[in-house]
């Protein structure tokens, strides 16, 4: 194996651990989490971009959130389903394929982030400087904050990634159900303090970002809706924040448990499983959140249902 693995760049993936019994069980459940998620996903895409009246920024920039979790799922999945049907011992993957996967998990995780905090701006900008609303979120505004977002993920993921890349290697073994950024500096026997120091730092920045602009948004939010005595502005805060409040608290409350594991080794079988939840909860359940919790998206949704009956 040694061999294999330095000549042609082969790795070995731990994969899930299920049992021969539980294989077909499982590989069912998450092909059916799988399907969902895309199926809801690539939907609300479709009826945003041909219903005309949802043509507005918060429908354009709510985009980018089902086209990040239709990556974040595809990057995963299928490669998870093929290994869950492979004996265990016959789980491998190209250094290249490995390279690409963790490349693409960390920019979706990212963009979570990034995403939701242009999407809070947003509405920001709507419940507190209303007249203005039209004349500040412009196409081109639109187009500014979708690429900050995907830019930043980009960015930092490619330094970070890269300083990974240009380790060499000791080991073929990934401990994990899917390759990450950690699986690939694993893998060397060199010092790893730079990838330890950065990846940690990014986290940090990455996460006290989102929470500290999202937390500051709702907060002058809240304030311009208890000062104000229009109700009709205070029903439209509640719901609309409501509902981007409980899609960044389910990305964060599944990425916070997938943290919190990493510091116990005994909960090895429940981190890998729950690092995999990050990549199917979230983006199944944001379309329900988001999707059928907006009105506009809703009676659409409604509208199409009747249709068809």
């Amino acid at each position: 194996m040694d061999n294999l693995t330095f000549t042609n760049s082969i790795l070995f993936l731990e994969g899930l651990k299920v049992t021969p019994q539980s294989s077909q069980p499982v590989f069912i459940m998450f092909l059916l989490a799988y399907v969902f998620a895309m199926v809801s996903n690539i939907g609300l895409i479709f009826l945003i971009s041909t219903e005309k009246n949802l043509h507005d920024p918060m429908h354009f920039l709510f985009c980018n959130l089902p086209l990040n979790d239709i990556m974040g799922t595809t990057v995963i999945m299928p490669r998870l389903l093929q290994d869950i049907l492979t004996e265990a011992s016959e789980r491998y993957i190209s250094y290249a394929e490995c390279a690409i996967q963790a490349y693409f998990v960390h920019v979706f995780t990212g963009a979570c982030h990034y995403v939701l905090m242009i999407m809070a701006f947003d509405r920001y900008v709507a419940i507190c400087n209303p007249l203005r609303y039209t004349a500040i979120m412009t196409n081109k505004m639109v187009i500014a904050l979708s690429a900050l977002a995907w830019g930043l993920a980009i960015l930092f993921v490619t330094i970070m990634v890269g300083l990974s890349l240009r380790l060499s290697r000791c080991r073929y073994k990934i401990e994990n159900p899917f390759c990450d950024n950690p699986s690939l500096f694993k893998l060397s026997c060199e010092n790893v303090s730079i990838n330890n120091v950065f990846g940690l730092v990014y986290t940090i920045v990455a996460l006290s970002l989102s929470a500290l602009s999202i937390f500051v948004t709702y907060v002058k939010i809240a304030t311009v809706c208890i000062t104000s005595k229009n109700k009709a502005l205070n029903s439209k805060a509640i719901k609309t924040c409501s509902t981007h409040l409980a899609v960044y608290l389910i990305m964060f409350i599944t990425g916070a448990v997938f943290i919190f594991l990493h510091r116990f080794p005994e909960y090895s079988d429940n981190r890998k499983l729950a690092s995999i939840m990050f990549h199917i909860v979230p983006p199944g359940l944001n379309p329900l959140v988001y999707g059928l919790q907006t009105k506009e998206i809703r009676q659409k949704v409604v509208k199409l249902w009747c249709r068809k009956k």
